[in-house]
């Protein structure tokens, strides 16, 4: 069972006649962002390539949230494209223009139209540590194993 909670969007100018993020399940954890960038100007990331992608979207989060943009599968499977600094962290107390970083790790250049379902924006709580200094930390059966320590 989902807990709803109301955030605040915006659609900015460039994104005028773009359908706002919509959820495509009953019980899908992400709502889809779309590219907003000119009809007669879609972006082109040749392979290797990345970009800073406009939604034409602002939201105002609730105190206590984020918002984390991930890759959308189908993109990352088929293409390669991916998000570059995923998850992307919207922290609450942002209010600018929603931007995607996408990456083509595939072979082949990826147009990217407007309207063309980029991404995904999950929301979620935070929780913030309250970090406290100690000398020593308590022992545990793992201890200082790093990487690979577990198995492969």
């Amino acid at each position: 069972m989902s807990t709803t909670i109301t955030v605040e969007l915006q659609q900015l100018g460039h994104a005028e006649g773009l359908p706002l993020p919509a959820y495509q399940t009953a019980e899908a954890a992400g709502l889809d962002l779309m590219a907003a960038v000119p009809d007669a100007e879609p972006l082109t990331l040749a392979a290797g390539q990345y970009a800073l992608v406009p939604t034409g979207l602002a939201i105002a989060l609730p105190p206590g949230h984020e918002a984390q943009v991930r890759p959308r599968s189908g993109l990352a499977a088929k293409h390669g494209v991916t998000v570059l600094n995923s998850p992307g962290t919207i922290d609450a107390d942002y209010r600018g223009e929603i931007k995607v970083i996408l990456i083509n790790h595939g072979a082949a250049p990826f147009v990217i139209k407007r309207g063309e379902r980029i991404a995904q924006m999950v929301i979620a709580p935070v929780l913030q540590a309250a970090l406290v200094p100690v000398t020593t930390l308590s022992a545990t059966d793992r201890g200082a194993g790093g990487f690979g320590s577990t198995g492969r």
